[in-house]
């Protein structure tokens, strides 16, 4: 992972470090000053793709633990302003104030006005750089446990005195007030040394040499493991599409839609398959009742005809129900006689229907034609019904 750490100035006209830093390689892979603010711009082609995090100096920034009443919830956090009006030598209503880390009843908050908040956003936009991380830059020196850790970028002095506390100014007048602290201290200070400057008339102090590196360097490392982050609420940046991440985006939506219609669409053609399945079902059923009464139950219709089909050809021998429908089918088909129900005794050998005609003599010439097939034939009552005329007619193989 590449990171451009950009430290900028508190006025336009302010000197700016940066330095493109790999956390995968641990080294530095550029680094450089720019003259001012407006040289930003000719940063652009070294960020890239690069995540870009800008150091904001803490001369501008007041990093203030604030004491919350017990067990206050979030909305108190609306009220921190108002706490801090009567410490503050501006107006409240002039102020930005980002909410840091929160340890007990201890609530960690940076103050920093509108002005200079709008102020550095617009130069790195101005210059084509998309920061959404500003970090005070005291808060990007390592931090010292029980005691202060001391960085120096040029002429300027970076103090850090605990994990949300901190000074920052110029050496000539900060490390006078550093000693005039360390004096006041109940105990001895311990200093982690980041400057590699001479810390040895501070009174009350002891010094912890670091290892000796860039301090942009050491800036950076910690600033990529900040938690806090002055871009916040109204400040906060929405992060930017590539134009090729949008056209694949795009892309996506599209092919999402797409799949979503064509999943609509197969739905509603499975749901009509469905209910034609069902339709057919139910008329196999309806057909193979009216066929077989007596059939009962069953899960396989297929199965279930085949065992029904196999009874009737145990009638014996040539007058089995099928053949004796096989040679009545021409008695059938000339006359125009339908069967309406159908019964079968094995043991007579004799086929039972409830046949129905056009008239009386359709049913006539039915018998007559069945009789001349070498069936015995007799016919019962016949009724008029509808159009036609419905009689019971018995027909019994002579063989």
């Amino acid at each position: 992972m590449e990171q451009l750490l950009v430290r900028l100035g508190a006025n336009q006209a302010d000197p700016i470090s940066w330095l493109v830093y790999s956390q995968t390689e641990d080294e530095v892979i550029a680094s450089g000053e720019l003259p001012d603010a407006a040289a930003l711009s000719t940063l652009t082609e070294r960020a890239g793709q690069r995540a870009v995090i800008a150091l904001a100096p803490s001369s501008d920034i007041l990093l203030k633990w604030v004491t919350l009443p017990p067990k206050a919830g979030r909305k108190i956090l609306s009220a921190i302003p108002f706490m801090l009006e009567d410490e503050l030598a501006t107006d409240i209503s002039q102020q930005f104030f980002a909410i840091g880390p929160k340890k007990g009843n201890e609530q960690a908050v940076a103050i920093v006005s509108h002005d200079k908040m709008l102020q550095w956003q617009q130069w790195l936009r101005d210059a084509g750089l998309f920061c959404d991380t500003i970090i005070p830059d005291v808060l990007a020196v390592p931090v010292t446990e029980d005691g202060w850790s001391v960085l120096s970028l040029g002429e300027q002095l970076l103090v850090r005195q605990d994990t949300f506390k901190g000074v920052q100014g110029e050496q000539t007048w900060l490390l006078p007030t550093l000693g005039h602290f360390s004096a006041q201290q109940a105990s001895v200070v311990t200093i982690t040394n980041y400057a590699g400057i001479d810390l040895s008339a501070l009174p009350n102090t002891q010094e912890n040499e670091a290892l000796l590196e860039l301090p942009m360097q050491v800036l950076a490392k910690e600033a990529m493991q900040s938690n806090f982050n002055l871009c916040q609420g109204e400040y906060k940046i929405k992060r930017k599409r590539s134009g090729a991440l949008s056209q694949w985006r795009i892309a996506a939506v599209l092919a999402i839609l797409a799949l979503g219609t064509s999943l609509v669409d197969k739905t509603i053609t499975l749901y009509q398959l469905t209910a034609q399945n069902d339709a057919l079902g139910a008329e196999i059923d309806k057909t193979v009742k009216s066929g077989f009464p007596n059939i009962g139950t069953y899960r396989n219709v297929r199965l279930k005809l085949q065992g029904e089909l196999a009874k009737l050809e145990q009638g014996g021998g040539s007058a089995s129900m099928l053949v004796m429908l096989d040679q009545l089918s021409s008695a059938f088909s000339t006359t125009g006689v339908k069967p309406q129900t159908l019964r079968f005794d094995a043991s007579r050998t004799e086929i039972r229907i409830q046949a129905q005609g056009k008239n009386f003599e359709a049913l006539e010439q039915f018998k007559r034609t069945a009789e001349a097939a070498g069936f015995v034939v007799e016919q019962g009552a016949i009724n008029n019904r509808d159009d036609g005329v419905v009689g019971t007619v018995s027909i019994r193989s002579t063989s």
